[in-house]
C-alpha cells in the first residue's frame, strides 16, 4: 500500500540577498545573511529573501515564513505558499521574499518555518550596531552584510 501523505522534511533554510535561477534550474544563492552590523537603526533591508527547500514528502502542502520580531511574538511579515510533492524522492524548492524590512532595534529576530502549521525551523537573525571608526563614511552601509 502506497501511503498518500507524508509531511515533508526541510533540508535547508537560508536567508540571503538575492536568489537566482539558472536555465538548467540550478540556483545561485548571493549574499548569503549570517547577521546584519550597521552604523545605525532604524534601518531598512531592500530585500530579503528566503530559501527553503523540502525533501521527502508526498502530497499538497503550505509553506508558511515568518518574520518574528525580537519580542517573539510580533509578527512582522509572513508568506504562504503552496507546493507538491509527487514522490518522496523529489524535492522542492521555494524562494520567499520580504522587501523594505525595517529594523528599528537591536536584538535577535526570528525565521520561523513551517508546513501545515507544523513547525519545522526557527532560527536567529542578529541585528546589531556597530561603531565605525573616526572620520568613516556611513553613506552605503545600511545594507545587510
Amino acid at each position: 500500500m502506497q501511503p498518500s501523505r507524508i509531511l515533508p522534511d526541510l533540508q535547508c533554510s537560508l536567508i540571503c540577498e538575492e536568489v537566482r535561477q539558472e536555465v538548467n534550474g540550478n540556483f545561485f544563492l548571493v549574499g548569503v545573511i549570517n547577521f546584519i552590523r550597521v552604523p545605525q537603526l532604524p534601518v531598512t533591508a531592500m530585500k530579503l529573501c528566503f530559501f527553503n527547500r523540502w525533501t521527502a514528502g508526498i502530497g499538497q502542502f503550505v509553506e508558511s515564513v515568518r518574520l518574528i520580531a525580537p519580542d517573539q511574538t510580533t509578527v512582522m511579515r509572513k508568506s504562504e505558499v503552496k507546493f507538491a510533492l509527487e514522490d518522496a524522492a523529489l524535492h522542492a524548492t521555494n524562494v520567499t521574499v520580504f522587501g523594505q524590512v525595517k529594523f528599528d532595534m537591536p536584538g535577535a529576530y526570528f525565521i520561523e518555518v513551517l508546513v501545515d502549521d507544523v513547525m519545522k525551523l526557527r532560527y536567529p537573525l542578529s541585528v546589531g550596531l556597530v561603531q565605525l571608526p573616526p572620520g568613516a563614511n556611513p553613506e552605503g552601509m545600511g545594507q545587510p552584510q
